[in-house]
């Protein structure tokens, strides 16, 4: 009898020699560990970091809080009232400096997946309500000239230097639904360095957040995930990712989120959805359940867990949210909050010096299946060469077991400073209990 394509009896296994072989459960990607290559130091220390000034903290590159018409007009911004967060949408451009932000989402000057190709694949036209902010911020004199400024900005840097300096405004304003309407949006942190920094060092990732403003960070990207979803009917999947510096793929090394809506569910989803109509309880048992056979479970609290993620291509870090619902933006705000918590102190145990992706997981829209929304946080600490090319068997220089050894003891030191949320629970603490995930309907009659 063949066995189910998810059937994995030795993801993880140790050669005589102390080669780690791993293979994913659910995606089949294969790695190997070779002893002795996993003690080199995984962050790049700032080459050559210079004094910071007060303009450098504001205005370091075109993310910063004091440059807020370098980026296409924002679609909304995250404000702190009191002890609470607020949602701002759509504010001309004589509004923003009455409302600071935490966080901003504008459009992508450069978008993976354009409004065109909506426009011209699907005939999609923007939303009333969006057609109606466009509208607004048009008729505001500066608003116009925020946008004429945007459009002859993304020309130029297309090479197209001629039509920025010869179209008429009407044709020029013709560019502007790509950023009132478009798919992909960028989510930016307020700021660039952290507040004690005294030299470009200093950055202000994701860890150095206080949790609670990582709290935000989260439900602001959660909100513009349904948001995107809501504008587009023709939206099957909406990708959402971080990558932190440049060896990430990052264009500027300024706290970011990324959020993409395309017109079909991704590879990997796809792959997971087959994989999940034969075993659907596959994520307890072949993610959380198998981390606790292994001790390979890193630190929970009552709404996720974080494990150390087996058969990655880089070492990994992976999150589940223990929700009964699949959705994040219909989970209840302490269910995303515990999401957050986690997330943010897998960040701060890496440090701000250590390059990595951040990648979202959710059940796509009008899937018929339950899936847990799970993020996946790889270091890139490597460089694939021919060897991964040519035998599609990965080189990861840390196994889960190393990236475990590295994470739990700066846990404890961050929970014991107070810069990680208290009720997160590490390595030992963690509660192994069977099946902890509840997206699965079955085991919960």
């Amino acid at each position: 009898m063949t066995a189910p394509l998810n059937f994995r009896p030795h993801p993880l296994s140790t050669m005589a020699d102390g080669t780690i072989k791993q293979v994913n459960p659910f995606s089949g990607t294969e790695v190997w560990t070779v002893p002795g290559r996993g003690n080199r130091p995984i962050a790049k220390a700032v080459a050559h970091p210079q004094p910071l000034t007060d303009d450098m903290r504001t205005r370091a590159d075109a993310f910063g809080s004091d440059r807020p018409l370098d980026t296409p007009p924002e679609k909304a911004r995250m404000v702190r009232v009191g002890d609470n967060w607020e949602i701002l949408r759509g504010l001309l451009p004589s509004e923003l400096a009455g409302h600071p932000a935490e966080f901003r989402r504008v459009p992508n000057l450069f978008e993976i997946v354009s409004y065109d190709y909506w426009r011209d694949n699907y005939a999609y036209e923007p939303d009333p309500e969006t057609q109606a902010r466009m509208e607004r911020y048009l008729a505001d004199e500066e608003g116009r000239e925020h946008v004429l400024a945007i459009v002859k900005t993304r020309l130029r840097a297309s090479g197209r230097t001629e039509e920025a300096d010869t179209l008429s405004e009407e044709e020029l304003l013709g560019f502007a639904p790509t950023y009132f309407a478009g798919g992909h949006d960028v989510i930016i942190a307020r700021r660039h360095y952290t507040d004690e920094a005294t030299d470009t060092s200093g950055l202000a990732s994701s860890g150095t957040l206080s949790p609670e403003e990582h709290a935000g960070f989260i439900l602001f990207t959660v909100d513009a995930m349904r948001d995107l979803y809501e504008r587009n009917r023709y939206a099957q999947y909406v990708v959402a990712f971080q990558n932190w510096l440049s060896a990430a793929g990052a264009s500027f090394e300024h706290l970011h989120k990324q959020l993409v809506a395309i017109d079909e569910a991704s590879v990997q989803t796809e792959l997971e959805i087959s994989r999940l109509r034969q075993n659907p309880n596959m994520y307890n048992e072949w993610g959380v359940d198998f981390s606790f056979q292994h001790n390979l479970v890193i630190a929970e609290n009552d709404s996720a867990i974080l494990t150390a993620g087996v058969g990655h291509r880089y070492p990994t870090l992976t999150l589940y949210s223990r929700s009964e619902v699949s959705e994040p933006w219909a989970q209840s705000e302490e269910d995303i909050r515990g999401m957050s918590d986690l997330l943010h102190a897998a960040h701060a145990a890496a440090g701000p010096h250590v390059a990595c992706n951040e990648e979202w997981h959710h059940r796509p829209p009008g899937l018929d299946l339950p899936m847990p929304w799970r993020i996946n946080i790889k270091w890139r600490v490597s460089t694939l060469a021919g060897f991964e090319g040519g035998t599609k068997i990965y080189v990861n220089t840390l196994s889960p077991i190393d990236v475990r050894d590295r994470v739990v003891p700066e846990l404890y030191h961050l929970r014991d400073e107070g810069r990680i949320a208290p009720s997160i629970r590490i390595a030992t603490e963690c509660r192994a209990e069977r099946n902890p995930l509840r997206y699965n309907p079955l085991l919960r009659l």
